[in-house]
């Protein structure tokens, strides 16, 4: 299976593509969709045809994108929400299943802690992968949130297959967990 992650940014989106057999990650590509200085209409459209562009090149299965968190600032928060839609309509357009997530979660499935730095995010990235180098913070970000979808796929897996099972005994899932 391959998963197209993808970092969102006004300015600079990240995305990257890696490939999921059994257990194992490989890497595919990562890479930066950088929009040009000018009115926001054009900027939402470089995102667009950039993502569109990565799917046409890679062919992924399905797709990952980084959750907006709440700015102090309301305008910049919207501007990122805006250049997120983009990203969305592109992997939509390609009939792509898309699993959102926050930075927490990526952060979590990645490093193991809620608030790692930028920095731990690309080292991990890069041990995981076995990549030669450390890559951008927006493409480690991206191959985060697809190593976070390839990890809770793995999760949503394991309980949907046990919850046929589990549903007979009179167990079901409530916010994540498992009672009777």
């Amino acid at each position: 299976m391959k998963i197209l992650g993808i970092d969102p940014g006004l300015r600079i989106t990240g995305f990257g593509v890696i490939s999921k057999q059994g257990n194992k990650l490989s890497y595919i590509a990562s890479g930066v969709i950088k929009t040009p200085d000018g009115d926001l209409p054009q900027r939402l459209k470089s995102i667009l045809a950039g993502v569109s562009e990565v799917i046409r090149t890679y062919q992924p299965d399905c797709a990952a994108i980084e959750k907006v968190f709440v700015n102090v600032n309301p305008q910049s928060t919207l501007l990122l929400g805006q250049a997120r839609g983009a990203a969305i309509c592109a992997l939509v357009s390609a009939d792509l299943a898309v699993a959102e997530y926050t930075a927490l979660q990526v952060k979590q499935a990645v490093v193991g802690q809620g608030k790692a730095q930028k920095q731990q995010v690309q080292d991990m990235v890069q041990r995981l992968l076995m990549l030669s180098g450390t890559p951008s913070t927006d493409a480690a970000d991206a191959l985060g949130v697809a190593i976070c979808h390839a990890h809770s796929s793995d999760v949503l897996a394991v309980l949907g297959a046990l919850t046929p099972e589990l549903a007979a005994k009179g167990l079901r899932m409530r916010r994540g967990r498992l009672i009777d």
